[in-house]
């Protein structure tokens, strides 16, 4: 059985503007208290060409952990679209929300991103170039893809 189970994950700013900060307040539930903090890791995926273009946006230690339920507030920069392919920049993506104990995963969650102007006119013509202070982001949270592992917690 895990010793930690997610109970809530939740978007605090959803949709908001691309260069917005993504805010996660996340609860879960420890059934034992652990030795080693939970290493909490946000990855956007820059193009689904390579994973070059993966950006760590956030990576943080959690802990102590205590038995019964906790909950913090992820805080995570936007990307940086400049290292993003142009074409990819306004495209469907993906962010996955990691998390390990002791260099070990066990769960993960994926939302699918969509990256589009805030207007009808910009999105039928956009500019020739990006105005990414234009930009809106909808992670679409009711659609988790949730992978989970079973690993040694001792």
């Amino acid at each position: 059985m895990a010793s930690v189970q997610i109970s809530n994950i939740i978007l605090l700013e959803n949709p908001a503007k691309y260069q917005d900060d993504f805010n996660f307040h996340i609860r879960f539930e420890a059934m034992e208290e652990l030795s080693d903090d939970l290493n909490w890791k946000l990855v956007y995926v820059g193009s689904s060409e390579s994973e070059k273009y993966d950006q760590v946006l956030e990576d943080v230690l959690v802990g102590p952990v205590v038995r019964g339920p906790n909950e913090f507030v992820l805080n995570a920069p936007c990307p940086e679209w400049t290292k993003i392919p142009g074409p990819d920049v306004l495209e469907v993506t993906v962010i996955l929300l990691i998390c390990t104990y002791k260099d070990r995963e066990f769960i993960r969650v994926g939302y699918y991103v969509n990256n589009d102007y805030e207007t009808e006119a910009e999105r039928e013509s956009p500019p020739k170039e990006i105005q990414i202070e234009r930009v809106m982001r909808n992670v679409l949270v009711e659609q988790p893809r949730v992978t989970t592992h079973s690993i040694d917690w001792h």
